[in-house]
């Protein structure tokens, strides 16, 4: 990836996980608390097969869309009856 692109795509990946701060559950080999920043990092990764900075310019998109697909699945987990028009 481009450094350019890299650098749009990192400062994504940081805001991304500074909006899931709070949100994912907690882990038993987490005690001191989850990182959302090294959550959406390792999810990139194991969407894609590596990380973003292996990835070429053209899957910048899609790394984007992947983005936002994961902070609603995130927050859909952590309230379930949010996303369910029947709880209302």
């Amino acid at each position: 990836m481009s450094p350019e692109l890299r650098k749009q795509i990192w400062a994504e990946m940081q805001a991304a996980g500074d909006r899931l701060r709070g949100v994912l559950p907690p882990d038993v080999r987490h005690p001191a608390g989850r990182n959302p920043h090294a959550h959406v990092a390792g999810c990139v990764k194991e969407r894609f097969g590596s990380s973003y900075k292996d990835l070429p310019d053209e899957k910048a998109e899609a790394i984007r869309q992947f983005l936002i697909e994961l902070e609603g699945m995130e927050k859909s987990k952590a309230n379930p009856e949010a996303g369910d028009p029947a709880s209302r």
